[in-house]
């Protein structure tokens, strides 16, 4: 049973609303200087409907062909690694008259595109509060901000990158919280119980859902009714249109908490849905990281593969390199168990338990027995890791994949000491930020008073990778080296593709 909804059509040709408000008018008149922050701070006192507003805030690309989106986001990797060069050139001279900014010294290809550009997301994770009406049982996306006093909660049912089953979800979860007699918790200190639900799918179209639920003064009895009431509604009720094949509950004082804090309870289904990428299959619990967009982690992971292990021209792709990959912020371990056919050993670093324990098994899963997985801190597991790996490692490579926090000092430290790493690779969702400064660390000169000891890396080569459609966001592949080279000697033949189809 369908729940009758006011259903949004938004296409780059053609875009309608029930409330009549056509987006295809204002889209053909959009351009490059129209997404610009000055004017995005106009769009509340402009005469856009809630829905564009919306569209604005997650998306701001939609006004564009995908063309122009690649386009915009090529001159902004542009920017940031023009900015981190000549930052290291400044570092390089005594008398620090280099410019603030000076064109890349190194290769920067162009955007690798997504292959799936609409509907591509496959974990979303919608909010209760207030929407356009005044109810405070919506279900949707944010408009305004806390600071500001302004929020409303407008339902995505319109956005360009998330998926029609993801939408079904929420729409279904906002009628249930609507059914319930317990109020949402729009503040923690203000009561109510229902909090957000995060909706994960993968490539064949399996369904998780996880609610968030705020406890409150509820004793256990009286929250397994509650728990019983939405296993009803989404298996025998109008949510069994969703076709979940999983359904998570985790009660939760905090607005964020591990498994271990607080445990996912499995409500109904299977405890996983599983993914694939590259021919390899990996596990997803309800909190594990995986890359949003399938299609494009098989682009990203396919490139940081030849990056951390490159395929010779000579044909030796078809015999295992000698040495061991570190793969630090290994998530669920798909980098490692995806290169691990071209070396002799994969270890792993994870702060997150329970992705460390779905690593270890889709390493097993997989029949890949070179791999093994370290739970904890990077900064911690780390540098006595590095001491052990002195001894007999032979060739050491490099990845590492950090939040957008980036790496912590003390992991830079642990790398750049670490004299067998020729080879490193940082996978960066956000190179303007935290990285910009683990970049640097990289690549600056010996500081004793930083405690940067050893041979500085280089960049030596930039890949874009599109991984957020309708966004200004891309995932920043950077490789360092500690030796010169001739970058063709080495890198796989189809990034010399990529040269010669982009230049």
């Amino acid at each position: 049973m369908f729940i009758r909804r006011n259903t949004f059509y938004l296409r780059r040709t053609a875009l309608s609303f029930s409330t009549n408000v056509s987006l295809a008018d204002k889209a053909r008149a959009g351009s490059h200087k129209r997404w610009t922050r000055r004017q995005r701070k106009s769009a509340w006192t402009d005469g856009l409907s809630w829905e564009e507003r919306l569209a604005d805030a997650v998306t701001p690309l939609w006004r564009l062909s995908y063309e122009e989106q690649l386009e915009l986001k090529q001159n902004n990797q542009q920017k940031i690694l023009s900015e981190l060069s000549g930052s290291l050139s400044a570092d390089l001279r005594s008398d620090f008259t280099a410019p603030a900014t000076a064109k890349p010294n190194f290769s920067v290809l162009s955007v690798l595109p997504s292959p799936v550009r609409d509907g591509y997301r496959n974990k979303s994770t919608f909010s209760v509060n207030r929407g356009v009406d005044g109810n405070p049982k919506t279900v949707g996306l944010y408009v305004g901000t806390g600071r500001q006093g302004n929020i409303v909660c407008v339902n995505a049912d319109h956005l360009l990158n998330m998926p029609e089953k993801h939408k079904l979800v929420a729409r279904c979860y906002q009628d249930f919280i609507r059914l319930s007699s317990l109020d949402p918790c729009l503040l923690f200190h203000t009561g109510g119980h229902w909090r957000e639900v995060t909706v994960r799918t993968n490539a064949q179209g399996h369904t998780m859902a996880i609610v968030y639920f705020h406890p409150q003064m509820l004793t256990a009895e009286e929250v397994a009714v509650h728990k019983e009431e939405l296993v009803e509604y989404f298996t025998r009720g109008p949510g069994s249109a969703c076709q979940l094949d999983s359904l998570f509950f985790q009660e939760s004082t905090m607005t964020r908490c591990t498994h271990e804090e607080s445990p996912y309870q499995l409500l109904h289904g299977q405890p996983h849905i599983y993914e694939e990428v590259l021919g390899f299959k990996f596990r997803i619990s309800a909190d594990a990281f995986f890359q949003v967009n399938q299609a494009a982690a098989q682009v990203l992971y396919n490139t940081v593969r030849d990056l951390c292990v490159p395929v010779t021209e000579e044909g030796a792709s078809q015999s295992k390199t000698r040495g061991t990959l570190l793969d630090v912020c290994c998530g669920t371990g798909a980098i490692g168990i995806i290169a691990s056919p071209r070396v002799d050993r994969v270890i792993g670093i994870e702060l997150i338990e329970q992705a460390v324990r779905d690593a270890t098994h889709n390493a097993a899963f997989n029949n890949v027995e070179n791999c093994e997985f370290l739970p904890g801190k990077a900064e911690v597991v780390l540098p006595a890791l590095m001491t052990q790996l002195s001894f007999g490692a032979g060739v050491l490579t490099a990845v590492v994949n950090p939040s957008r926090a980036g790496l912590h000092p003390r992991v830079v430290r642990a790398l750049r000491k670490q004299a067998a790493i020729r080879r490193l690779v940082y996978v960066s969702c956000k190179p303007d930020g935290e990285a910009m400064r683990n970049f640097r660390e990289l690549c600056c000169a010996p500081d004793q008073e930083k405690k940067l000891t050893g041979q500085a890396f280089s960049p030596t080569l930039a890949v874009p990778v599109d991984m957020f459609p309708h966004t200004p966001h891309c995932e920043l592949l950077l490789l360092f080296e500690r030796y010169q080279i001739k970058l063709r000697r080495n890198i796989s033949p189809c990034f010399d593709f990529w040269d010669s189809a982009h230049a």
